[in-house]
């Protein structure tokens, strides 16, 4: 069990809380501490249903840039606990909420993306910075949230996007205000938790079988291409200057 984060199962509801401040970065044995607690979850005899949520500043920065600049060996760890964590909420046997709010980053996006359901405070905004930390990834999980061009120019500009506008597109299933996100996304869990936990435990793994495509083998490959862009000399400049605190300084940019 990790510090980042705590699990409690009331009324068959499973709520997992990560609260990593100062802005819920995770480092790469917490994500996979993160997969073993929603894989457990999904399996504990008294849960029917799953909430993941947050405390702080926002839902999720994603990984620990600062672990990474420091220990660059460490990306494959990283993207094995960045996949187990999102496969645990795509293929855990339960129905899994994710509420955020804040800030939803890199391996935020990959949570979300994978979940059943998201509820949204008002003050969410969803983005892809990887090509400005000289990574790859979350695109596989960020169309399961938003239109294909959508999400090219997310990835493109790194430019976020409101919970207003994810609403309207169709990637959450309400926006409420911040004081009410918790309690928002526990009343839907209740009227799953309400069913027969046979046949919602049915319904998950029908409605994975018939998605288009296969959201981990997409995710997977992604990877690669995160592998091998840390490979760049680019890469290590972005953490370094994420770290660092100033505009990264690319070879031949004027």
């Amino acid at each position: 069990m990790s510090d980042a984060f705590i699990t409690t199962i009331r009324d068959g509801i499973a709520e997992i809380v990560i609260d990593k401040p100062p802005v819920n970065a995770l480092d790469s044995s917490e994500w996979h501490a993160l997969a073993d607690a929603i894989e457990a979850a999904g399996h504990h005899p008294d849960a029917r249903v799953i909430v993941l949520r947050s405390e702080g500043r926002g839902f999720c920065a994603g990984v620990d840039i600062k672990e990474l600049n420091a220990h660059p060996e460490r990306i494959v760890d990283v993207n094995a606990g960045n996949y187990r964590s999102f496969e645990a909420v795509h293929r855990n046997p339960l129905p899994v909420i994710v509420a955020v709010h804040g800030f939803v980053l890199g391996g935020g996006i990959g949570l979300t993306g994978a979940a059943d359901s998201v509820v949204a405070a008002d003050d969410a905004t969803f983005g892809v910075p990887e090509v400005d930390r000289g990574a790859m990834g979350g695109g596989a999980h960020l169309q399961r949230l938003f239109p294909v061009q959508k999400v090219r120019m997310m990835y493109f500009t790194g430019a976020p996007i409101t919970a207003a506008e994810a609403y309207r597109l169709g990637a959450v299933e309400k926006v409420v205000p911040r004081t009410e996100l918790r309690d928002a996304a526990l009343a839907i869990a209740a009227q799953i938790a309400a069913k027969s936990t046979a046949m919602i435990r049915l319904a998950k793994e029908a409605l994975n079988g018939v998605e288009d495509g296969n959201l981990e083998d997409k995710y997977r490959r992604e990877q690669g291409f995160t592998l091998q862009a840390y490979m760049s000399k680019d890469s290590a400049e972005t953490r370094r200057a994420f770290v660092e605190k100033r505009d990264a300084n690319f070879e031949g940019k004027p």
